[in-house]
């Protein structure tokens, strides 16, 4: 069971990583592309700012090749073992993916990568 209080909490829901209470996108849906990367300056509950220094976000970058590569590995464990696709058919299952996938990677790399440097208190939780 994922509650308030887990890194994997904000990490899958995007919620703020101090209070857990709101979303840190100003849309949750990624797929609204214009607003996919648009992030709050602060948390209205707790008022921890989401941007520590202008480009904190670009370390970002390495935890998304990272995820990239695991949707990747596992479309192809999918189409080529389980389907028993040929080697063209599973690397066009990887495309496919990892396209369809771009705004999940993008939002779940930088739920990530602020997850890292900021960590849960729940002091700051309502009562």
């Amino acid at each position: 069971m994922i509650r308030k209080g887990m890194k994997l909490y904000s990490i899958l829901f995007g919620a703020c990583p101090k209070c857990h209470e709101e979303s840190m996108y100003v849309n949750p849906n990624p797929y609204a592309l214009s607003e996919t990367l648009k992030i709050n300056d602060e948390c209205s509950h707790c008022h921890t700012r989401y941007r520590m220094e202008p480009s904190f976000f670009y370390g970002s970058m390495y935890v998304s090749y990272a995820i990239g590569i695991a949707f990747a590995v596992t479309a192809f464990v999918v189409s080529y073992n389980i389907f028993d696709s040929s080697l063209n058919t599973a690397f066009m299952a990887i495309i496919i993916t990892l396209i369809a996938l771009i705004p999940v990677i993008m939002r779940l790399s930088r739920n990530i990568w602020i997850n890292l440097f900021m960590k849960y208190d729940k002091n700051l939780v309502k009562k």
